[in-house]
């Protein structure tokens, strides 16, 4: 895309507000259950789902409660209430969990091309990990209980592995893992939102596609990120860009801009390609 087809509203609008929009998506139609966005853009995307297309989902606080109004992100006014519709302790988070009534959004830091997830440790040798992370947490009860998707905010190979994930804290579609008598039906990995394009796990087999492309974004620079073959959806499109109602509530959910500092330099949603001389010229500068 040249820098002549971008307009001034466009060049205004943010990646990040454009993967809040885009991961709010994730939770259209999915009916009445718990949506839950780990981080900060996920979040603010459960939020935007609640107040757009899916009134139907539900939220937490985080705490204790079930809300029908989002909670702001940042410090809020001293007056400022919440507005509980519910009880809502974890132990009836479990009971949504284990019943299938949830679909989480949350930011792993290995996937591989299974959808084998990563959140405990990096590195070959588990019992001495070069990098220790989270643990597997609650990843792997999530992971075969109910829906789930994913945020990468940085698409690159270190994330989206050539080989299995270090360790999976989150089952896949690889049947190689698969015991004698396990269930695989519960597994229902829906889309993964990266900084470059959406993804979704539609091939033969579960194999994962490119669903849509982020504005100035190529396939050919997606595959390049990415340690194993993509496929191509038939329909690839171009990921839609929020509209003006939907940046109104994205401000209205993140009054301190937390979301800028979501991605490194939170740069225009639409990425503008740059001259082949002008690279050249700025390189041998």
């Amino acid at each position: 895309m040249s820098q002549a087809s971008v307009s001034q509203e466009q060049h205004d609008i943010t990646l990040a507000e454009l993967l809040i929009v885009t991961c709010a998506e994730v939770w259209r139609d999915n009916g009445e259950l718990l949506a839950s966005g780990i981080g900060t853009l996920p979040r603010l995307a459960a939020g935007l789902a609640k107040l757009t297309h899916s009134p139907e989902v539900l939220l937490t606080d985080g705490e204790a409660y079930l809300i029908e109004e989002p909670i702001p992100l940042g410090p809020r006014p001293a007056d400022y209430v919440v507005r509980a519709a519910g009880w809502m302790p974890f132990s009836r988070v479990f009971d949504c969990v284990w019943s299938g009534y949830r679909h989480a959004l949350t930011m792993p830091t290995q996937i591989d091309r299974f959808g084998q997830a990563n959140i405990s440790c990096l590195g070959a040798d588990y019992d001495k990990p070069k990098t220790q992370l989270l643990g597997a947490r609650g990843f792997p009860g999530n992971s075969i209980n109910h829906l789930n998707s994913y945020l990468v905010a940085a698409h690159n190979t270190r994330v989206f592995v050539a080989a299995e994930v270090d360790m999976v804290a989150a089952v896949g579609y690889n049947p190689a893992r698969r015991t004698p008598g396990m269930r695989g039906d519960f597994i229902d990995l829906r889309h993964i939102v990266t900084d470059l394009c959406v993804l979704d796990f539609q091939g033969p087999d579960h194999a994962i596609r490119v669903r849509s492309l982020h504005p100035g974004v190529t396939f050919e620079e997606v595959q390049a990120a990415t340690g194993f073959a993509l496929l191509r959806a038939p329909d690839i499109g171009v990921t839609p860009l929020p509209d003006p109602a939907q940046l109104a509530i994205i401000r209205q959910l993140d009054p301190h801009n937390l979301r800028a500092t979501a991605l490194r330099n939170n740069p225009p949603a639409v990425k503008v390609a740059v001259p082949v001389a002008a690279a050249t010229a700025k390189a041998s500068t």
